[in-house]
């Protein structure tokens, strides 16, 4: 379905054409001053260069073209140049309703070109507790993916596990301190290993942090995990078995914890999976005479003449032959580049990893493991912060495992919602689960992703305001509306969406309007925030309205009618915006 905005550009292109001026300046946009008018065009200015001419002369040349349009309900010139715009109310209403009939999208178009895209996100370590530094990178992966996927694309997401490295051999080191006679420790044995891990998934995640303090304290103790995390990494089977087992433990829990925040991945694969590609790689680096030895260690030249800081060399090995993140993630885009050929990498980290994926990028297209057609995109986010403007810890300055945050915003809004409703316990509970959920991820993502921002749960989770549990309260206002209308017997499937009759009804008409343009630019710009900003505005828009118009009591049943076809229009993109952002609205609250 075409936009309503390129809709009102063609046919503007046609009053510059039909006065004789380039239709290049035809450009039009919604008004930043929806009091004088709804859509405004500026091309009269910089026409006036061209042609030499006062643009309000332009301007009302154009105007006079447009008199008889069957979209504008008017068009004015005003000084000093602006073409003000407003949409015939027979015009809009039509354009909603065919946005009405369809069933499926509401209007928003596919992209003509679907592409292949993979998105890197999560990346927790395994046999560590995930905690509120990886809500960032879950949150707007996921919506991305979602959104991007909307769009008509294929998206696959990649948690990519860090699976790899000292820290492995840190967890071993420390359970053949505790465990010696685990058949794992026995260089000799050629059997089969047992299937049962030899820990749980809460001593796992005791074993590492024990590990890593005892590995700062004791050099010897430090050296007998660098050597198990060598053997390890060359083979060594019982380490091998050892790493399946914590992986096995690990994905499971972690399973768990991100269902709680709506989110999956389509692959869970992690840097371990890298490391069969990285010495055909390293190869593949020397051969092409590109890879080269500096004080030891192996490095590509990733600089460019334009580049106005300094880039260092990416380094492929360090000196004593040791992978690198740099390795690995270079690894991991042979197999995405052999395995889904994809059209695109987008990855969703942390702004501070700016510079690596800068040498990664130019050394994957330096090399040729990415050709000139993929896209490598880099989605860096910024910090979550407290009140206090510092990163968000524990009331007693400790990092906070995600868990315990997703209890406590969900103990809170469960006590909030039971004092204010009449909902059973079950029916209160899973209630408070969805609106905290909302009040989480709309808090995050309604920011733009590359700045920092405070975590302040009280205010994401008013029920006013521009927040989740506001977006959820305002459609589960229209489902109340539309269930007594069911209720009363009636069906509004034989009416159609009437000519807007009050400036509420007519906002809320050119909102719903702007649906398909606010996706698209969302995908394009892999942007959640500016859905974010359409949910809020439209969900205003319907609160406005309803509290204006006469709704169940409107005796005329095709005015009626109408209004209930608008009021399910509206849930249905409210409905469709939020899954985008990864959360779903009660029924009641």
């Amino acid at each position: 379905m075409n936009e309503l905005i390129d809709l009102i550009t063609d046919e503007m292109k046609k009053g510059f054409a039909k006065a004789g001026y380039d239709d290049k300046y035809a450009t039009v946009t919604v008004s930043n001053r929806p009091d004088l008018c709804e859509y405004q065009c500026n091309g009269a200015m910089p026409a006036a260069k061209e042609y030499h001419k006062a643009p309000l002369e332009i301007a009302r040349e154009i105007a006079s073209r447009l008199e008889d349009s069957n979209i504008f309900e008017s068009v004015e010139a005003v000084k000093p140049g602006f073409i003000n715009l407003k949409i015939q109310n027979a015009y809009l209403s039509d354009y909603v309703n065919a946005m009405r009939m369809d069933h499926e999208r509401c209007g928003a178009d596919k992209v003509p070109n679907p592409k292949t895209i993979m998105i890197d996100y999560g990346g927790p370590n395994v046999a560590k507790p995930l905690h509120v530094g990886h809500l960032r990178s879950a949150v707007i992966g996921e919506s991305i993916k979602r959104i991007l996927s909307f769009a008509g694309n294929r998206v696959i997401g990649d948690i990519h596990l860090g699976d790899w490295g000292t820290q492995m051999g840190l967890i071993i080191t420390e359970l053949k301190l505790r465990k010696p006679d685990l058949v794992y420790f026995d260089p000799d044995y050629d059997g089969d290993y047992p299937t049962e891990p030899p820990f749980t998934i809460s001593e796992l995640e005791e074993i590492y942090p024990t590990a890593s303090k005892k590995s700062k304290e004791d050099e010897e103790y430090h050296k007998k995990a660098l050597e198990a995390t060598a053997e390890l990494q060359k083979g060594r089977r019982g380490y091998r078995a050892l790493l399946q087992h914590i992986l096995d433990v690990s994905v499971t829990d972690l399973k768990k914890n991100y269902k709680r925040l709506n989110v999956s991945f389509e692959l869970w694969k992690g840097e371990s999976d890298a490391q069969p590609y990285i010495a055909p790689m390293v190869k593949m680096m020397k051969d092409k005479g590109l890879a080269y030895e500096s004080e030891g260690a192996l490095v590509v030249d990733v600089k460019e003449d334009s580049d106005k800081k300094e880039i260092p060399p990416c380094m492929i090995l360090k000196s004593d032959g040791a992978a690198l993140y740099n390795t690995t993630d270079l690894a991991t885009l042979v197999w995405r580049m052999e395995d889904y050929h994809p059209d695109k990498i987008v990855y969703v980290v942390d702004k501070r990893q700016e510079l690596h994926f800068i040498q990664v990028f130019r050394c994957a297209r330096k090399t040729g493991i990415v050709g000139p057609d993929t896209e490598l995109d880099f989605v860096g986010f910024g910090t979550m912060n407290g009140k206090d403007g510092g990163p968000f810890k524990t009331r007693d300055g400790g990092v906070m495992r995600l868990s315990v945050l997703l209890d406590e915003v969900n103990e809170g809004m469960y006590e909030r919602i039971k004092s204010n409703t009449e909902l059973s316990d079950e029916e209160a509970k899973k209630t408070a689960k969805q609106v905290a959920l909302a009040a989480i991820k709309y808090g995050d993502l309604m920011n733009q992703a590359s700045k920092d921002y405070i975590f302040d749960i009280d205010r994401f989770s008013a029920f006013e305001g521009n927040t989740g549990p506001y977006i959820l309260y305002t459609i589960v206002r229209i489902k109340s509306i539309l269930n007594k209308y069911k209720a009363s017997g009636k069906k509004a499937s034989a009416y159609s969406i009437q000519e807007p009759a009050s400036e509420s009804e007519k906002s809320l008409m050119l909102i719903l309007s702007r649906f398909n343009q606010a996706v698209r630019v969302a995908a394009q710009e892999m942007a959640p925030h500016k859905i974010c900003a359409y949910v809020y505005e439209l969900a205003e828009a319907l609160n406005r309205f309803y509290h204006e118009t006469r709704i169940l009591s409107e005796e005329n049943q095709t005015l009626q009618g109408g209004y209930i076809q608008l009021l399910d229009l509206t849930r249905r993109v409210l409905e469709q915006c939020i899954d985008l952002l990864g959360f779903s609205a009660p029924e009641r609250m």
